[in-house]
């Protein structure tokens, strides 16, 4: 149970003293019923309206977004535009925040959830969670760079974890790989390349353990995750669904 005015704080309808001036004023019915009492204990997932409108009042979520180029992968930034801004503010209000980070100018699949608890699971290395990306790189692309990832790269800081390279296409001039790695730390990938002589021109993020970037989202677009698709992250990340 929660009260009526943190619930509609939670879901990103104003502040507190906005929402309790708002539930005064008769601008919200709860379970069909309009409601003056800010205190008023209410269920999760409760029906509210708020000035007439439906309000969705599910405080567990998960989105699947293709991250553009030139966004940070940050829950706010006082001098740059962060993922945020491209959801809704309710979104931000109930604490959905970026599975992992894509680097500024990295593109592709970015998950986002309400569940903190899956977001630290899906990130831990002992849960083998993988993570594929398609590489464009300067340069030729051999079996040697296959091996060197399979092996695991040693870096300045510590060593990459054995890694799947897969090469595309390969020229003299430009190469195509898809990586597919079980970490997901600082500039990884394109630490691994500078490692064995490449620089990362373009990196894309395809998948994220059991999900694959829904094709039909442009960059910058978003939805939620299907049920189905919900339950695989959980098993994914050896929980029980939370819904």
């Amino acid at each position: 149970m929660m009260r009526l005015d943190r619930y509609l704080v939670t879901l990103g309808v104003g502040t507190r003293t906005e929402v309790q001036k708002l539930i005064r004023a008769g601008g919200v019915e709860a379970e069909g019923t309009v409601c003056r009492d800010p205190g008023q204990q209410l269920r999760e997932g409760a029906s509210l309206r708020v000035r007439g409108e439906a309000l969705d009042t599910r405080l567990m979520r998960h989105v699947m977004l293709n991250k553009p180029a030139g966004l940070l992968t940050a829950a706010r930034d006082r001098k740059q535009p962060t993922v945020m801004g491209l959801l809704p503010p309710a979104y931000a209000a109930l604490g959905c925040m970026p599975v992992g980070r894509l680097d500024k100018d990295t593109t592709g699949l970015l998950l986002l959830s309400c569940d903190g608890e899956l977001n630290h699971r899906l990130l831990s290395p002992a849960r083998h969670v993988d993570k594929t990306y398609c590489a464009v790189v300067d340069g030729p692309l051999t079996g040697a760079e296959v091996a060197a990832f399979a092996t695991g790269v040693a870096l300045s800081d510590f060593t990459a974890l054995p890694a799947r390279l897969e090469i595309l296409s390969s020229s003299a001039v430009e190469s195509v790989a898809r990586v597919t790695v079980r970490e997901g730390k600082f500039h990884q990938i394109k630490r691994m390349f500078e490692a064995v002589g490449r620089q990362v021109t373009a990196l894309h993020r395809e998948a994220f353990g059991p999900l694959t970037l829904d094709a039909a989202l442009a960059p910058g677009q978003w939805r939620e995750l299907t049920a189905e698709e919900a339950r695989a992250l959980y098993e994914a990340a050896q929980m029980e669904v939370h819904q």
